[in-house]
C-alpha cells in the first residue's frame, strides 16, 4: 500500500497532535492495522510532508518505535518497519501471558457486547475465507480484553503488542490456517467471561497463548 494511503484518515483532534508521541501513535496504529508491512522503508521526507511535522519530530517518533521493536534503523540506509524473529516472538508472548490473563481475572471486565460483535465478525470472516479480516477481528478481541481494565497505560502497552503481532502475522502469511482455530477459542473465552468464570477464563487464556506461541515459533522455523 502506498505510504500516503496507509496514513490516510489521520485523527484531526489528537491530544498531542504534531508531537513525537502523536507521530509514533499514528505509525504504530497503521502497522497494527496491517497498512504498513514489514520491510517498508519509512521515508523522512514523505512522512514529514504527509503528517505535517518536522524531521526532528519524526526522528523522535522513530526512536520511540525503535525501542518498541516496531521499526529498525539500518545505518546509511534508513528506517524500516521491523521484521520480527524468533526472539521477538518469544518476548511478545512473555508480555501477553502476563497482561491478558491478569486483565481477564482482575480487571473490571470487558464489554461483553463488544466481544460478541467481534466474535461474530471473526466467524463471518472465517466463513468467507478472509484471513486478513479474521486476523483483524482476533486482534480486536484481545484489545477489548485490555480495554476492559480501564487503564490507558495498559491499553498503550497492548497497542505496541498488537503492532508487533501484526508484523508476525505478515511473516506467517504462508500459514493462513493459523487464525482459524482461534476464532472458536475466543468464543469459548467469551462464554466463560459472560458466565463469570473469570479464573477459568484466565487459565484457559494462558494455555491458549502458550499454544499460539509454540505454533508460531514452529511455523516461523519452517518459513525461514
Amino acid at each position: 500500500m502506498p505510504m500516503n494511503a496507509a496514513l490516510g484518515d489521520l485523527p484531526p483532534t489528537a491530544t498531542h497532535a504534531h508531537t513525537g508521541a502523536w507521530v509514533a501513535s499514528v505509525l504504530r496504529s497503521r502497522i497494527a492495522e496491517g497498512r504498513l508491512v514489514p520491510g517498508t522503508k519509512l521515508s523522512e521526507q514523505s512522512l514529514s510532508e504527509t503528517l505535517g511535522v518536522s524531521r526532528n519530530t519524526l526522528r523522535e517518533a522513530f526512536t520511540v518505535l525503535d525501542g518498541e521493536l516496531i521499526v529498525t534503523r539500518i545505518p546509511n540506509r534508513g528506517v524500516f518497519v521491523a521484521s520480527p524473529g524468533h526472539e521477538e516472538i518469544q518476548e511478545i508472548y512473555r508480555v501477553r501471558r502476563i497482561l491478558e490473563p491478569a486483565a481477564a481475572l482482575w480487571g473490571p471486565g470487558p464489554d461483553l457486547d463488544v466481544l460478541r460483535s467481534v466474535v461474530a465478525e471473526a466467524r463471518d470472516a472465517l466463513k468467507r475465507g478472509s484471513v486478513p479480516e479474521m486476523a483483524a477481528a482476533n486482534q480486536r478481541f484481545h484489545e477489548a480484553l485490555i480495554l476492559g481494565t480501564g487503564s490507558t497505560g495498559l491499553l498503550e502497552m497492548m497497542s505496541r503488542v498488537l503492532a508487533q503481532m501484526r508484523l508476525v502475522f505478515h511473516a506467517m502469511s504462508n500459514a493462513p490456517d493459523f487464525h482459524s482455530h482461534y476464532v472458536e477459542l475466543n468464543a469459548e473465552l467469551l462464554e466463560l467471561l459472560a458466565a463469570g468464570r473469570r479464573a477459568e477464563a484466565a487459565e484457559r487464556l494462558r494455555s491458549y497463548l502458550d499454544a499460539a506461541e509454540a505454533e508460531l515459533l514452529a511455523q516461523f522455523a519452517v518459513a525461514r
